[in-house]
């Protein structure tokens, strides 16, 4: 009997998709992963609302690119890439909320919501695996989506265990406070990681070009950021102990005047090796391409 891998194979998609155009936008990603062989790899990721675009400032601008859960656009490509490829896939899209739930939230917090910024997570017979909202909204969240209730957490088969997931500004410190010091946090989501044990954290980003150093390929003052924010999870000061592997899924382009800063990287984390050497893989600002990472090299 094969003894099971221990390091998982993950392909992290990254492109510049166009807004409202949802089936131009699959077809992209369709044509990206076509190369990818089947059972070559345990999980693809594809960035946050992927194929509708992200920049909707209102209600009424994204209300016509909402899905429903496990039958919208994104969940049906993602059901088929992972019976093709035999493998996990997660995706991030624009989830419709029923009725009763836009009355809820109204009842309860005065606001008026449309949708919940998500992700759709499906495995390698096409079924679905589960789902996710936002908790930590953006700006631009705000004018439409409920926040989700904090990160989610998977129990999958070896090589790829314990996989939790958050998208984008989850991130960063959840309000309030507003601000965090390196030295003290907070660390929502490295302190979830660790207490839940998990072996894969998967992030899902529609994350701006930080303006630095804009003549360079990469955008290496956010993956830097990026790293920064799960300090916990390789702080030198800490006995060597729980490694994590960390999946940053960024998408790229523009939009509405505002630079997304692609630059997805592949982090291994192992408490109290330090910073240095834990980007193991990334592609650039501008790449149109999937990253392969074999997390045994």
């Amino acid at each position: 009997m094969p003894i099971p891998r221990l390091s998982p194979r993950i392909a992290i998609v990254q492109f510049q998709p166009k807004i409202g155009q949802i089936q131009a936008n699959i077809a992209k990603a369709r044509e990206l992963c076509r190369g990818i062989p089947p059972r070559s790899i345990d999980l693809v990721c594809l960035p946050e609302m992927v194929f509708s675009g992200y920049v909707f400032e209102s209600a009424a601008s994204i209300a016509p690119y909402l899905e429903h859960p496990r039958t919208g656009p994104t969940s049906t490509f993602c059901a088929e890439l992972a019976r093709r490829l035999k493998c996990y896939v997660v995706a991030g899209y624009p989830e419709r909320l029923e009725q009763s739930e836009v009355q809820q939230h109204l009842a309860e917090t005065g606001t008026r919501v449309v949708g919940a910024n998500s992700a759709a997570f499906y495995g390698p017979d096409g079924q679905w695996v589960g789902g996710y909202r936002k908790t930590n909204l953006f700006t631009t969240d705000k004018t439409w989506a409920k926040p989700g209730n904090g990160l989610a957490t998977f129990a999958l088969p070896p090589p790829l265990r314990t996989v939790s997931l958050g998208i984008c500004m989850d991130l960063n410190p959840h309000p309030p406070p507003h601000s965090w010091t390196i030295e003290n946090g907070p660390y929502e989501v490295a302190d979830h990681c660790l207490i839940e044990k998990t072996n894969v954290l998967v992030l899902l980003n529609a994350w701006l070009d930080s303006g630095e150093q804009t003549e360079d390929d990469y955008d290496m003052h956010t993956l830097d950021y990026w790293a920064d924010r799960l300090r916990p999870l390789w702080l030198p000061s800490s006995p060597p102990s729980q490694e994590t592997l960390v999946v940053v899924c960024n998408r790229g382009g523009a939009e509405k005047g505002k630079k997304f800063a692609g630059s997805s990287g592949a982090f291994r984390m192992l408490q109290g090796r330090g910073k240095s050497g834990i980007l193991r893989a990334a592609l650039g600002r501008e790449d149109e391409d999937v990253l392969v990472w074999d997390s045994s090299t």
